[in-house]
C-alpha cells in the first residue's frame, strides 16, 4: 500500500501527493517544462508523463497540475506508485542549488494611500510592463508573488504596476502589523530571482496591445481625446497613489464619460467622489464643455 496520500484541491485540474516527510524547508519550487528542472530529478521524470503541464514541490507535498486529456481517476495512483518507487530508489527529489543563486540587491518600502485599507509597497526595479489587478488567488496564475501574498490572511486584492505593489487588506486587520513582514516577504522573494509577474502568462499582452489600438483607432474624435488626456494627466498621478484609471466608453447621448479604478483607488471611501470631481473638472477645461459628466465604478 501506498505511503503517499492523494488529495484533491480546489482546481480540478490539480492533484496534491502529500509524503510523509518533508521535503523542502519552507521552499516553494514550480517548474513548468522540462527545461526547468535542473534542480530536481523527479520533476524532470513526471515531465515525461504526457498530461503533466506543471509541477509543484512544496513543504511534504508534490502537485501536479494535469493537461485535459486525462481524467485524475485514471492516472492518480499510477502517479503515486511512480513517485513511491522514485523515492525508493533513493533519488534526490531536489538537488540544493541554492549556493548558485545569486541575490539580487532589492530595495522595497511602504508608502500609505489615500485608501487606508492599501499600502504601496515600491520597489526600486520594473516589475512589469502592464498592470495586472488580483481579486484573489484563482486569479493569480500569472504572479507568483500574488499567488504567495495571498497565502497571508489579511490580504485581500493585490495589484501590481510597474515598480510597486499595492495590498488591500480586509478590515479586521491593522497594517502596522504586518507592513514590515510583508516588505520583507515582498524583497527577499524578488532578491532571490522569482518574476513579480510573469508577462507571458497574462492573456496573449501583444493581441490585447493591438486590439486596444485598433479600438482606440475606432473611437470618435472626443473619445479618444478624453483618453489621451487621461492617460497624460491623470494616470500618473492615480498611480503615485498605488492605483490605475482605465477608459471604459464615451457615451455622447448623455455625455457621460466612464471610467474603471484599480488598485489603491478602488474601493477607496473618497477617492471614487474625489477624482470623478477632479476628472470632470479637467475634462470640463480640457473639452470646452461644461456639461460632460464623469462616472467611476471599482474594478
Amino acid at each position: 500500500m501506498s505511503k503517499i496520500q492523494i488529495q484533491d484541491t480546489s482546481n480540478p485540474a490539480i492533484i496534491k501527493f502529500v509524503l510523509p516527510d518533508f521535503i523542502t524547508k519552507g521552499d516553494n519550487y514550480e517548474f513548468k517544462n522540462i527545461d526547468e528542472t535542473a534542480n530536481s530529478p523527479l520533476a524532470k521524470e513526471l515531465f515525461y508523463l504526457p498530461f503533466v503541464k506543471t509541477v509543484y514541490i512544496s513543504n511534504n507535498f508534490i502537485a501536479i497540475e494535469k493537461f485535459s486529456i486525462v481524467e485524475w481517476d485514471e492516472v492518480k495512483e499510477t502517479v503515486a506508485d511512480q513517485i513511491e518507487l522514485f523515492i525508493a530508489k533513493g533519488k534526490k527529489i531536489l538537488i540544493d542549488s541554492k549556493k548558485e543563486i545569486k541575490k539580487q540587491p532589492i530595495t522595497i518600502y511602504a508608502e500609505s494611500t489615500p485608501n487606508p485599507a492599501v499600502l504601496k509597497f515600491v520597489a526600486n526595479k520594473l516589475l512589469t510592463k502592464k498592470g495586472v489587478e488580483f481579486k484573489n488567488i484563482d486569479e493569480a496564475s500569472s504572479s507568483a508573488l500574488a499567488k504567495e501574498l495571498f497565502k497571508l490572511s489579511f490580504v485581500k486584492e493585490i495589484f501590481i504596476d510597474e515598480n510597486y505593489v499595492s495590498i488591500s487588506k480586509y478590515d479586521a486587520y491593522d497594517w502596522n502589523e504586518f507592513v514590515n513582514s510583508t516588505r520583507s516577504f515582498i524583497k527577499e522573494f524578488l532578491e532571490n530571482g522569482n518574476l513579480a509577474v510573469d508577462e507571458s502568462l497574462i492573456t496573449d499582452t501583444k493581441a490585447i496591445e493591438e486590439h486596444e489600438e485598433q479600438h482606440f483607432d475606432s473611437l470618435d474624435e472626443k473619445s479618444q481625446r478624453i483618453i489621451n488626456i487621461l492617460e497624460e494627466y491623470v494616470k500618473p498621478a492615480v498611480q503615485a497613489d498605488g492605483g490605475n484609471i482605465a477608459f471604459q466608453n464615451y457615451d455622447e447621448a448623455t455625455n457621460t464619460v466612464l471610467v474603471m479604478l484599480q488598485g489603491a483607488c478602488s474601493g477607496c471611501p473618497s477617492s471614487t467622489f474625489t477624482l470623478k470631481n477632479g476628472i470632470e473638472n479637467m475634462l470640463r477645461q480640457m473639452l470646452h464643455d461644461n456639461a460632460i459628466i464623469v462616472e467611476a465604478y471599482n474594478g
